[in-house]
């Protein structure tokens, strides 16, 4: 079934405490060794965290990468956009850490962090020396568990209600993009109930009403080592650095608490939708959503392939179609592979002065006709190429790979990266 939405504009866009952690002379967790591929080995201590290590001796830096397995799929009713927003407290401090961006700039370390649908991540990539690694690993585990948001309700509530007009500021920032605002209004027409209907940020009534509380206990729900994916690459001895892991995190218990079950599967759809945006602005865009299969299912790598053969720029099929012929001046797709089923989202992008509907039943003519569903080999091969080529440049760059990994794990396991790799081959 497919979703359409157009964008037509002229002029301008107006737009309770955890328990602490024991001293450094607890014992160390025990880790049992999993799977190793190329040259990725996974360990599970006993309070559930999944630990990766990547040793690199080629690289000159560390990059510690900790995912936790929620994201705003996970969020409740008048809770949307309490993901990203705790992914802005826990840069805000702990007791022992209370100026985390300070300490951060003064290692001179190259970090972020990342809410998508599945899952939220933090990496922080530093020269590699052991100091540095422990520095790194202690302050994750310290704000895995300490940070302000669950132990200081008080100091959280005044941190809260500054930062709370950091990120309205950000939604207000994505109002006033055009393509994010269709975006945003394809994917609330694709979804009747499942929560990939909202986008991350959420919504502004929910961002400024959070109360702090339900934030406190959505951070102790899943902030917490049974619900974590820690990946260190770089330039690591392994044994040593699987020491510290277990010395450093393994001093958090294993909660007591279950994790919700989710069970929200969007249902069989009747029909075709159409959602039309009129806003002022100096840009038009069209767009055609498919819902896809799950991002681990076997089919998600023609998907793959069909979106980089449609979609890339300038071999696209889309770009030759809609951009060379004068109809748009830019044509683009993208799948989003996530942990449920999800959209294949294409379409293009024109000047305010160009006609859209030419341009929109030549999209849906590109799409949907039968005849226009013929790929040469030489096409297909070029496509997988590019694609295999990127998996390359993500194993190369520890940053794009500690991503990789994340979105992976969200979908079910880390291995799928080269599961979904062999798939397109």
């Amino acid at each position: 079934m497919r979703m359409l939405a157009t964008l037509m504009t002229a002029g301008m866009l107006v737009f309770s405490p955890v328990p602490a952690v024991p001293g450094t002379g607890a014992p160390k967790a025990k880790a049992v060794q999993g799977a190793t591929v190329e040259g990725i080995t996974e360990y599970r201590l006993s309070n559930g965290l999944r630990v990766l290590l990547f040793p690199d001796p080629g690289q000159p830096t560390i990059t510690v990468n900790i995912t936790y397995l929620v994201g705003s799929r996970h969020e409740n009713y008048g809770e949307t956009g309490m993901a990203h927003l705790l992914e802005h407290m826990l840069f805000k401090g702990t007791p022992r850490h209370p100026d985390i961006p300070g300490e951060l700039t003064r290692r001179g370390a190259r970090s972020n962090g990342q809410t998508s649908f599945d899952r939220t991540n933090y990496f922080e990539t530093f020269q590699a020396t052991e100091e540095n690694l422990r520095w790194a690993l202690e302050l994750e585990a310290d704000r895995m568990v300490h940070s302000y948001i669950g132990v200081d309700p008080r100091r959280a509530a005044r941190i809260l209600g500054t930062e709370m007009t950091v990120v309205r500021n950000e939604f207000e920032s994505g109002e006033n993009s055009p393509g994010g605002v269709l975006y945003k209004r394809l994917l609330a027409v694709a979804f009747d109930w499942h929560n990939y209907g909202n986008l991350p940020i959420g919504a502004r009534s929910d961002i400024e009403n959070v109360d702090v509380g339900r934030l406190s206990a959505f951070y102790r729900t899943y902030y917490q080592p049974d619900n974590a994916v820690l990946l260190v690459s770089g330039r690591i001895a392994e044994a040593k650095t699987l020491g510290l892991v277990r010395e450093i995190f393994g001093r958090i218990p294993r909660p007591a608490r279950a994790l919700p079950r989710l069970y929200t599967l969007e249902p069989t759809q009747d029909g075709e939708r159409q959602v039309v945006v009129r806003r002022q602005g100096d840009v038009q865009l069209v767009l055609a959503g498919y819902h896809v299969p799950s991002g681990s299912d076997p089919d998600f790598a023609p998907v793959s392939v069909l979106a980089q053969l449609l979609g890339d720029t300038p071999t696209g099929r889309l770009h030759k179609l809609l951009v060379e012929s004068g109809k748009a001046v830019a044509a683009f797709g993208r799948p989003l592979q996530l942990r449920d089923p999800s959209l294949l989202v294409l379409g293009a992008q024109l000047r305010p002065d160009m006609p859209l509907e030419p341009c929109r039943d030549e999209l849906l003519k590109a799409l949907e006709d039968p005849a226009a569903q013929v790929f040469t080999e030489e096409e297909v091969a070029r496509a997988k190429e590019q694609l295999l080529k990127d998996v390359d440049l993500t194993l190369n760059d520890a940053d794009r790979l500690g991503m990789a990994l994340s979105d992976y794990s969200a979908m079910g396991d880390w291995r799928l990266f080269f599961l979904d790799r062999d798939r397109v081959k």
